[in-house]
């Protein structure tokens, strides 16, 4: 499909770019009025999942969307909450599901989460489809949003018939660009975030898994790329760093993709470089497209009203999802 640029701006003049546009929600917006009915399922390896349903309260078919959250992100993060609370209200069930470790308990074997683990992803998808749902979309944020991605690639022109199409929001299709350009200055607010998070995690694991987790070069971890080459790759049976970025970035799934799928990412994200996506090959492509805007910067797309609820990816989601055929 052709490139679709958004050229109108979104955001308001008081968020001047990327940054405040990212920062801004993250910091200050609050969503009331979900409510979460939490359950666990095991995983293959004895492990669990937390998954956190909001229930639509209409009557008839019932359609599902689910839901993947970014890096050490939760289903209670506001680009989540958001988007239930508006596909809540017209008519949609929504699962927001929490990636192991994430979700306020640690899981219980030595692995985490990482970018292309779409086992869990296809997981929650099955399970989903054991409690009878039919119609089921896929919304994926940052993390998120590659893995799915990688998910609907792997799955090619074989995926399940239930699956609709999916939407994903500023997703890091080339997972070393992106790592590396969280290493520039301008970001290391953000880098230093996520390993505020990581790294505590890790050490807690190294207790419980010594023989998997050791801690001799851990005071060396100094961004996000020696994390992911020192515990990510290492723990997911990776060689190394690049060799975990090259078999997971999503651009290298994109061809086989097989449903209606939507991919939305800004022009001044700080994370993800606009121009590390693979532009040509979304361009040929007959069923993803690429929506790029102006701005709104990494899952920001708050709208310039004030008055407004809901975010722009919010609404352009529930657009998305009107398109696709309700069973």
């Amino acid at each position: 499909m052709p490139l679709v640029q958004i050229s109108s701006k979104i955001s308001p003049f008081w968020l001047p770019n990327g940054h405040f546009q990212s920062i801004y929600p993250a910091l200050f917006r609050q969503v009331n009025g979900i409510k979460y009915f939490r359950e666990k399922i095991v995983t293959p390896d004895d492990d669990f999942l937390s998954l956190d349903w909001s229930y639509a309260q209409n009557e008839g078919p019932r359609s599902l969307v689910i839901l993947s959250h970014g890096l050490e992100g939760d289903s209670t993060r506001q680009y989540i909450t958001g988007m239930v609370k508006l596909l809540n209200q017209h008519g949609f069930d929504c699962l927001a599901w929490n990636f192991r470790s994430c979700g306020g308990e640690m899981n219980q074997t030595a692995r985490f989460y990482h970018s292309g683990a779409t086992e869990d992803l296809d997981a929650v998808t099955q399970y989903a489809f054991q409690k009878g749902y039919t119609d089921v979309r896929l919304v994926g944020f940052s993390l998120g949003g590659n893995l799915t991605l990688k998910y609907l690639g792997e799955q090619g022109a074989a995926i399940d018939s239930r699956i609709k199409g999916s939407i994903v929001f500023s997703v890091p299709m080339d997972l070393k660009a992106c790592s590396l350009a969280i290493i520039e200055p301008r970001n290391q607010i953000y880098m230093h975030r996520f390993l505020k998070s990581l790294k505590p995690k890790v050490v807690e694991k190294a207790r419980f898994f010594p023989e998997r987790i050791r801690l001799d070069n851990h005071r060396l971890v100094k961004t996000l790329y020696d994390f992911d080459d020192v515990y990510t790759a290492r723990l997911h049976g990776f060689d190394c760093a690049d060799h975990y970025y090259a078999e997971c970035s999503s651009m290298h799934f994109i061809e086989p993709i097989s449903i209606p799928t939507m991919i939305v990412n800004a022009k001044n994200d700080p994370i993800v470089p606009f121009e590390s996506l693979p532009l040509e090959v979304l361009r040929a492509h007959a069923d993803v497209l690429l929506l790029a805007t102006e701005d709104g910067g990494h899952c920001g797309f708050r709208p310039a009203r004030l008055k407004d609820e809901f975010y722009w990816s919010e609404t352009r989601a529930l657009e998305f999802m009107t398109t696709l055929r309700r069973d």
